[in-house]
């Protein structure tokens, strides 16, 4: 699992949309076990608060559940997205990253041209 911090959102609503990010997109199958609130944090370089915060939340989502000694997994309810709609995703942010359009201004964009 890849996580980066970057950008002027607080670091748990990134580690938030990014695991969500994960799930959807299917690379973090239903049960698969999450890093550690400590691993996590120290991998990023946040307070181990910030990490719990974002898992709490996931978990308010019911993307993720949290198990005392089982740690935190994914749901087994969590879906992803289907295929279709991640392959047109890719095209997005390769056409994007080509063009030097970065994400806010891909995400400003989906907005303008998504059906109300």
């Amino acid at each position: 699992m890849i996580i980066s911090l970057s950008g002027s959102a607080p670091p748990t609503d990134q580690i938030r949309d990014q695991i969500r990010g994960l799930i959807a997109s299917g690379l973090l199958a239903a049960d698969e076990r999450l890093p550690s609130v400590r691993q996590l944090a120290l991998d990023l370089g946040v307070a181990p608060g910030t990490v719990a915060k974002a898992y709490r939340a996931l978990e308010a989502e019911g993307l993720v559940s949290a198990r005392t000694g089982g740690g935190t997994r994914v749901s087994r309810t969590a879906t992803t997205t289907p295929k279709p709609v991640l392959d047109a995703a890719r095209r997005l942010a390769d056409a994007g990253t080509r063009a030097d359009v970065d994400l806010d201004e891909a995400i400003r964009i989906l907005r303008a041209v998504w059906p109300a």
